[in-house]
This record gives structure tokens, C-alpha cells and sequence, in this order.
């Protein structure tokens, strides 16, 4: 078996299964290999890697950078989460339009979002360890988001009585942004 690769309803939006190689003693995994992620479309350079660990419940995102866009790579290494993208870019024929996907330590699910895409999670297991690998580094200036529970993109999250970050409590709707403060498409 080799790494795999699925395209989303969202182009650009790709789902890969890396391989596991397991025997009594546990597992190996590559979570990246450039060259064999290059030919199913996954050509970028990655710059940094973060971590998170959250409680059932966690809801994070709907997050994007403007100035300094980020693609991102991400994994649960433990745990689960439901993971969604939304495409934000003006003039895309998909606008407004989300993808979203159970990703788990057990699945090894990696969900690959390009840039111009707001992204976002919820934990449904007790604990989720999650993994990211940026294009770009994180610029605290250059922070933005969407709200989480905007109807017209009518993401259907799994539970309720979600834990939020007070910033992301406060997020505008995807309508209520200035063009400005949205990416472009092409």
C-alpha cells in the first residue's frame, strides 16, 4: 500500500491516508514525505508545525490569516475531532461553501486546506492531540476569522454547548466582512 489521496467536494481541499506500519511493539508513520505528497497535488513548503491538545467539547476556528496566508496540513495524533474548511476567497465559484470530516488517531486521516480557506475543529472524543504544518508563520496582527455557527455556511457541527475562545465567540459572519478582509480567488 502506498499514500493515498481523495479530492473534497472543495478543490484544492485533499484528504490523505498515509501508510502505518505496526507490529507488536507498536507503529511507525510518515506524517510527511515531500516527495511523495508532490505528485497527489501537495506541492508547498512547509515552514512551521504547531500543537494542540483540547477537551470534548473544544471548538476552534473559523480561523485564516490575510496578509500572510497559511496552508495547512493537519492530523489527529490522538483523540478525534471533526475538521472543517470553508472556502473564503472572492470570485471563487465556491464560495462560502464548507468541507467537513472526522479526522482521528485511529482514522490517520490528514486533511490538506490551501490557502484562502478558513479552518476550524471541534472535539468530540474526551481529548484530542492535533497536529498542523503551516506554509506560513503565524502573525498575531495578522489574525482573522469567520464565526463558527454562521448559517449561511451551514457547517453542521457534531454536539452543542461548545467551548470557545472569547475571540472566536465574537467572530462576524462570513456577509459581514469588508472585501478587503477576504482573500481573492485565481
Amino acid at each position: 500500500m502506498s499514500l493515498q489521496c481523495e479530492k473534497t467536494p472543495l478543490p484544492g481541499v485533499l484528504v490523505f491516508q498515509p501508510d502505518r506500519f505496526g507490529d507488536s511493539r507498536g507503529f511507525f508513520m510518515e506524517t510527511f514525505h515531500r516527495d511523495k505528497y508532490r505528485p497527489l497535488g501537495l506541492d508547498r513548503e512547509f515552514v512551521q508545525d504547531n500543537f494542540s491538545r483540547s477537551g470534548r467539547g473544544t471548538l476552534r476556528g473559523l480561523h485564516y490569516q490575510l496578509r500572510r496566508p497559511q496552508a495547512k496540513l493537519v492530523m489527529v495524533m490522538a483523540g478525534e475531532v471533526f475538521d472543517v474548511a470553508v472556502d473564503i476567497r472572492r470570485g471563487s465559484p465556491h464560495f462560502g461553501k464548507g468541507f467537513g470530516m472526522v479526522l482521528s488517531g485511529d482514522n490517520r486521516r490528514q486533511l490538506f486546506i490551501p490557502e484562502g480557506f478558513a479552518h476550524g475543529f471541534c472535539v468530540v472524543s474526551e481529548q484530542a492531540d492535533f497536529l498542523y504544518k503551516c506554509t506560513d508563520f503565524y502573525d498575531p496582527a495578522d489574525d482573522r476569522g469567520i464565526l463558527w455557527s454562521d448559517p449561511a455556511i451551514g457547517i453542521h457541527w457534531p454536539g452543542k454547548d461548545f467551548l470557545l475562545s472569547s475571540k472566536d465567540g465574537r467572530l462576524p459572519k462570513l456577509a459581514d466582512l469588508p472585501e478587503s478582509e477576504l482573500p481573492v480567488f485565481g
